[in-house]
């Protein structure tokens, strides 16, 4: 899977589990991201797209890559 394939994936995930359950990951919180990132992301692919998601929105990319969600 390429790294554009990866991003797309990441940003359309929806989260299944915990406060934010339902929502796609590039919709979720910064301060939810940067807690996880603090505490750990969880183990796996999930962990994985977090991580993504959050150095997305660290770097100020989030309102670029909005457009790209899917319904």
């Amino acid at each position: 899977m390429s790294a554009e394939q990866q991003m797309l994936e990441a940003i359309n995930q929806t989260m299944p589990f915990g406060k934010y359950a339902g929502r796609k990951l590039l919709e979720l919180p910064e301060p939810y991201l940067v807690w996880f990132a603090q505490q750990g992301f969880p183990a796996g692919k999930l962990g994985e797209q977090l991580a993504l998601v959050h150095e997305i929105k660290a770097n100020g990319l989030e309102n670029m890559l909005r457009p790209l969600l899917r319904p």
